[in-house]
């Protein structure tokens, strides 16, 4: 099992940046993806957003259209840290943001998410 961790999430104006951090547990596993996906108020769980995804090997990347060119997803390997630079915020950005990490084996992967670290963008 693998623990999941969110923070830096908080109340921005228009215009404003935030970086949203995210730490996961040591493990044995190996970790193939991170994500950060987001779920907007009102949004069934099941729409959730994938903003970017990055991977752990090589560090390449995946940005929804919504956010290219604003959003930054990095990591740090060493630690099992995974970052979200957030730049030009929007109203329409604000939703609850979860970290994943899809752990396993070459046979199973499994994905692990945390409890959500909720932004907010006021106009």
């Amino acid at each position: 099992q693998v623990q999941v961790e969110e923070s830096g999430g908080g109340l921005v104006q228009a215009g404003g940046s935030l970086r949203l951090s995210c730490i996961f547990s040591e493990n044995t596993l190996q970790t193939d993806t991170a994500t950060w996906s987001r779920q907007a108020p009102g949004v069934p769980e099941k729409a959730r957003e994938l903003v970017a995804t990055i991977a752990w090997a090589n560090g390449r990347t995946y940005y929804a259209d919504s956010v290219k060119g604003r959003f930054t997803i990095s990591r740090d390997n060493a630690k099992n840290m995974v970052y979200l630079q957030m730049n030009d915020l929007k109203r329409e950005d604000t939703a609850l943001y979860y970290c994943g990490v899809r752990s396993g084996s070459d046979s199973e992967m499994t994905d692990f998410w945390g409890q959500g670290t909720r932004v907010t963008v006021s106009s």
